[in-house]
């Protein structure tokens, strides 16, 4: 398919026409590499016609030595191919002369007497004045430039004659290139009646194409990628289109970034071979265009390329006429892979070279940082002092505009102007850590371990430490975990510090303690040096805020003080901290999980909102994730499940689990929120991130998590296991808070669907007594709701009303919800008309948390427990096996079909018939029908 060329081709056509009355022209068609020159050229045959004669030929740089190659291509054929006859009137008289060139593959046209060779010229244009005698001729001959001396003598000679003759000769030169400008080939193309210059596709063509490569219409942002990055260069938009099919890659929008970044190896081999052979200035310039990569402007590009402004000029003249740069002032080339193209003409040395010169030239006249520290990037050698200042620079700016990660490679870099064991080595160690911090919190952590054996003072290395995030301490190795508190010694008494030591040393006391939160003997250290600190402990400075933080978090792990008290001064905390996203890399967060726990939050949501939208702003990935993180821990325990799910959400794509960014303060979160919510899926994506088990807390987590999947495959006994497995581990660290150790919650309303209510009552009592101490309103209201639900008869109501009064004045609507449920049934089952009331409230609480499953239990309860009309026949079968007893493996086995699906099929009734779980199926659906 020849593309928006039919001016071009009218003109062709007519000359043709003309030719046949006698009169016969030359036509170039000029243009840079890849303008469609030859393409069409080789379209031109099929519009001469049957009664005219085609002769083509093809040009090589690497025959130009070939002494009447191009001829030979044009003539031999034809000549072989007649008969005795022909031949012998074709070379006839004059005629007969050309005859030495076809009998003789050696003949030298060079060699040979100067009359000889005018002998042999006079015969060759005699002989195609006979063809054309017998019939017009169209002559096509690609790449003029490099056709050879003797054949462009006589295409000269033709030339000057062919209006008198019937032959019609097109012939292409690619504009700039140095062969292009030699007297023989203007000698041709001078006597041109018409210079034909194909245009760059439109964007028209450029979809036209890609539908005709690609096999199917292109989306437009890839028709647009693809027309932007080769600017309708139809050798570029082929070379493309060409790769992304061989890669089975569709012209799909997803794909436009993959077609942007594209460099076709072939392409390049195509730019190399036209850079090949021009003139040393014009292949500096290239060169030092390449180098600096749009970085400097044209005085720099000439001083560096070592060219006066007057060959500036023209070596960019002459490379937009090769098609290899852009038209805009400033020197940029056409496409990525002509960059490529001339670095790889480059030697190491002359690369190395040219970009050390481009750094001392930029750097002497004012360019910026980044700019100066984009040419050191790609040195391997070491520049000097001067250097790490500049690549300092750059790091700072490329923070502000958020770019951690292209600050961080400033900073990599500077470590190579630096001595292995120097100061300046770990001062830069510490600033790639600190700036690491903001998306690969392991490698940080590694950094500052390298750094500390080599800072000379006690404070320096206190001052490494504090970069480190406390969250990222608690499955730190021994090494790490000795070699803080080494530190920590090491800066001596508090009580002799003065100003920024006793800073230092409060927030490395932080850290510290962070280490032990585990140790049931650590944590009683902690609330000592809290009780210390008087009534109203100090909160002016942020080592201040962030060491009480710490120390209110063993009172709030404990449950030692009641959730008013730690609320409160959790609240004097907040009120003085400003917020920004880096307090994910202090204690803060440990505010966070109190104030929800003591279900404070109403100033500290729209705090976090705040950091998200400064981290959003920054760039900063790990912050928005684990500030996302934060979030959910408020949305679950403030009984918000459906926003905890999205929040969640958020925080998973981001990467919160990822390696580089996972901290045990994460994975404990988003332990509770799977737990919470009853997500079996979320369960194991957390489950597979947990694989540190020296951390005593980390190794409960993953018991939580699969006591979470087990309940969701309906085994609850296994599911009860791993709770008190959870709950055994809790209990040794000290941990006693119900709300951030649910664990006791689940056994004893698992010991209650599975039929032992002794054994729920005894762990629901207990529960009710931690959660008194601890105060919160949510938590003492689930608790009395699992115990309301393991004693019968009027007690149990009894119970269950003291749950509903409890939860009327907390802020988790949920689980006040859920208690309405459970009170409602139990006056519905014995028939009291004020379960009505209940289950009313019930369900309107539901539709404003947005719980789908809650709702319709409570509307199902209200309507008589009809629900399961709603559910489809395959729901009808799963449900009923689940209630017999089933698992999940089994039913999915019974059906002949997934455990995936028997999961999603369950879930589905669940939220119908507005139930829990499967022991209370049984409840609401009715037995299977014979044969159904």
């Amino acid at each position: 398919m020849l593309l928006e060329r039919d001016s071009e081709r009218a003109l062709v056509v007519s000359a043709v026409r003309a030719a046949h009355q006698g009169m016969g022209a030359l036509l170039v068609i000029s243009g840079p590499l890849g303008g469609g020159k030859s393409k069409l050229l080789r379209a031109l045959p099929a519009l001469a016609g049957n009664d005219t004669r085609v002769l083509t030929a093809s040009a090589s740089a690497l025959e130009r030595d070939y002494a009447f190659g191009v001829v030979r291509q044009l003539l031999e054929a034809t000549l072989h191919g007649a008969c005795e006859e022909q031949r012998r009137r074709w070379l006839s008289g004059a005629a007969g002369l050309a005859d030495m060139v076809f009998a003789d593959d050696s003949f030298d046209a060079e060699g040979g007497a100067v009359a000889v060779r005018q002998a042999v010229s006079l015969g060759l244009q005699a002989f195609a004045e006979r063809l054309s005698a017998e019939q017009p001729l169209l002559i096509l001959v690609d790449d003029l430039q490099w056709v050879d001396d003797p054949s462009l003598q006589w295409l000269a000679h033709l030339a000057n004659r062919v209006s008198r003759l019937p032959v019609v000769v097109v012939v292409t030169v690619r504009e700039g290139d140095l062969a292009s400008t030699t007297p023989a080939v203007r000698a041709v193309t001078r006597a041109a009646a018409h210079l034909l210059r194909p245009r760059p596709f439109s964007l028209a063509a450029t979809r036209a194409l890609i539908a005709e490569r690609c096999g199917e219409p292109g989306d437009d942002e890839f028709v647009l990628a693809c027309h932007e990055t080769t600017d309708g260069n139809p050798l570029f938009l082929g070379s493309i289109l060409l790769t992304l099919s061989l890669a089975g890659v569709p012209p799909k929008a997803e794909h436009a970034d993959r077609a942007r970044s594209l460099r076709p190896a072939q392409l390049r081999g195509r730019v190399i071979d036209c850079l090949h052979g021009q003139p040393e200035a014009l292949q500096a310039f290239a060169k030092a265009v390449a180098t600096l990569n749009g970085q400097a402007d044209l005085e720099i590009i000439g001083r560096l390329a070592g060219l006066d402004g007057v060959a500036c000029a023209e070596a960019m003249r002459v490379l937009r006429q090769l098609g290899l740069l852009t038209g805009a002032a400033q020197p940029r080339f056409i496409h990525a892979v002509v960059q490529d193209a001339v670095e790889e003409s480059m030697t190491a040395e002359e690369r190395e070279r040219l970009h050390v010169e481009a750094v001392r030239l930029l750097h002497g006249s004012g360019y910026t940082a980044e700019q100066v520290a984009a040419q050191l990037l790609v040195l391997s050698t070491p520049q000097g002092r001067w250097a790490i200042e500049v690549l300092r620079a750059a790091a700072a700016t490329a923070l502000r505009r958020g770019a951690p990660e292209i600050a961080a490679r400033y900073l990599r870099r500077a470590l190579l102007d630096t001595a292995p064991e120097g100061e300046d080595r770990a001062q830069l160690l510490v600033d790639l850590a600190t700036v690491e911090r903001q998306f690969d919190m392991r490698t940080s952590i590694r950094h500052i371990t390298h750094a500390l054996p080599l800072l000379p003072s006690a404070r320096d290395r206190a001052g490494a430490v504090v970069r480190l995030a406390p969250a990222l301490l608690g499955d730190a190795s021994p090494v790490i975990r000795t070699l803080i508190r080494q530190v920590f010694d090491d800066l001596g008494d508090i009580d002799e510090l003065p100003g920024q030591d006793r800073e230092l040393k409060l927030r490395l006391e932080a850290r510290v303690r962070h280490l032990d939160f585990t140790d049931p003997a650590e944590l009683a250290d902690t609330l000592r040096r809290l009780d210390g600190l008087g009534a109203e402990p100090p909160v002016d400075t942020p080592a201040e805020r962030e060491l009480l933080a710490m120390l209110l978090f063993a009172a709030t792990l404990t449950a030692r003080d009641p959730a008013t008290a730690v609320a409160a001064a959790a609240e004097r905390i907040l009120a003085r901290e400003p917020a920004s996203p880096s307090h994910v890399h202090t204690s803060l967060p440990m505010l966070v999980t109190m104030l929800a726990a003591a279900e404070s939050t109403e100033r500290i949501e729209p705090w976090l909102e705040m950091c998200h939208d400064h981290a959003s702003r920054q760039g900063a990935v790990i912050e928005q994730a684990l500030i996302r993180t934060e979030q959910a821990a408020v949305a679950m325990y403030t009984g918000r499940l459906a926003d905890a799910r999205r929040v969640t959400r958020d925080a998973l794509e981001l990467g919160a689990l990822d390696w580089n960014a996972a901290n045990s303060t994460t994975v404990i979160t988003l332990a509770g929120v799977a737990a919470a919510t009853g997500d079996a899926e979320l369960a194991r994506t957390v489950l597979a991130a947990c694989r540190n088990e020296t951390n005593a807390c980390l190794v409960s987590i993953p018991h939580l998590l699969r006591g979470t999947v087990a309940m969701a495959e309906g085994d609850l006994r296994a599911a009860l296991e791993h709770f008190q497995e959870n709950g055994r581990h809790t209990v040794r660290s000290g941990w006693r808070n119900p709300v951030l150790a649910p664990w006791r919650t689940l056994t004893a309303d698992l010991h209650r669907r599975l039929g032992d209510l002794d054994a729920a009552r005894e762990v629901a009592e207990e529960d009710c007594r931690r959660a008194a101490e601890w105060g919160a309103p949510a938590a003492l209201g689930r608790a009395k709701r699992v115990l309301g639900d393991a004693v019968e008869g009027d007690a149990g109501i009894g119970v269950l009303r003291e749950s509903v009064e409890v939860l009327s004045g907390s802020v988790n609507r949920l689980e006040l919800a859920r208690s309405l449920l459970r009170l409602g049934t139990r006056l519905r089952d014995r028939g009291d008309p004020e379960a009505a009331e209940h289950l009313r409230r019930c369900h309107e609480l539901a539709l404003e948390l947005d719980d789908n499953e809650l709702a319709a239990q409570a509307g199902s309860d209200v309507n008589g427990g009809n629900g399961h009309r709603a559910l489809t026949r395959t729901e009808l079968r799963v449900a009923r096996l689940a209630a017999e007893g089933h698992a999940n493996h089994d039913i999915a086995q019974f059906l002949g079909v997934t455990r995936r699906a028997v999961e999603k099929h369950l879930t589905s009734t669940f939220r119908k018939l507005g139930v829990r779980g499967r022991t209370e199926l049984v409840r609401v659906v009715p037995p299977l029908e014979d044969g159904g």
